[in-house]
């Protein structure tokens, strides 16, 4: 509002406004009033202080600091396929175990005639495992996507595909040393 709407309103409202001037004297009867009235006096009881309080309230906070530490955690590990169904869970058990037997049988393999075919294959199957890491991720953001569990299970397979491959390589390369080793000896 502007400042001549304003003092349109204040004269338009001048007649219902009290500006009289009180009597005479009133001043003294207030007083005289104020002065006589029987003075009552409240006394205020102490407060009760429970000491319980302060205790509960700092036991809450941690409680509910706790509770969303933990909810913050959980929210940030990504799924694996045991976390989507109890049938994935068994697969991924499987692989699981299947990988780890072909690894043991790779790592007692290990010697200087093959260590080149080991190493490439660990590195192999290092770079499928970071790649899984990725698809856990990948899962969790997509809300179980099928599209992302067929990657994850096709890389489960890729791993078993490389193990089987070079422990295959590794036995053809045995055959092969025992024919050489077999033909020089009959000679």
């Amino acid at each position: 509002m502007s400042k001549n709407n304003l003092n349109t309103i204040f004269e338009n409202l001048r007649p219902d406004f009290d500006v009289a001037e009180p009597s005479n004297g009133h001043q003294q009867r207030f007083l005289t009033k104020l002065n006589n009235q029987n003075r009552e006096v409240i006394t205020l009881s102490k407060p009760k202080t429970n000491f319980w309080k302060p205790f509960l309230s700092i036991a809450a906070s941690i409680v509910l600091i706790v509770t969303v530490f933990i909810g913050v955690s959980k929210s940030n590990e990504p799924n694996d396929l045991a976390s989507v169904s109890p049938e994935l869970a068994e697969t991924q058990n499987f692989f699981t175990n299947a990988i780890s037997v072909e690894l043991e049988k790779l790592n007692n393999e290990l010697s200087p005639e093959f260590q080149d075919l080991v190493v490439d294959a660990l590195f192999q199957i290092e770079l499928l495992e970071q790649n899984y890491i990725k698809l856990k991720q990948d899962l969790t953001d997509s809300g179980n996507d099928k599209r992302v569990i067929s990657a994850m299970i096709s890389n489960f397979q890729d791993r078993i595909d490389i193990l089987n491959n070079v422990l295959n390589q590794i036995d053809e390369l045995k055959t092969e040393n025992n024919l050489e080793n077999e033909n020089s000896s009959t000679l």
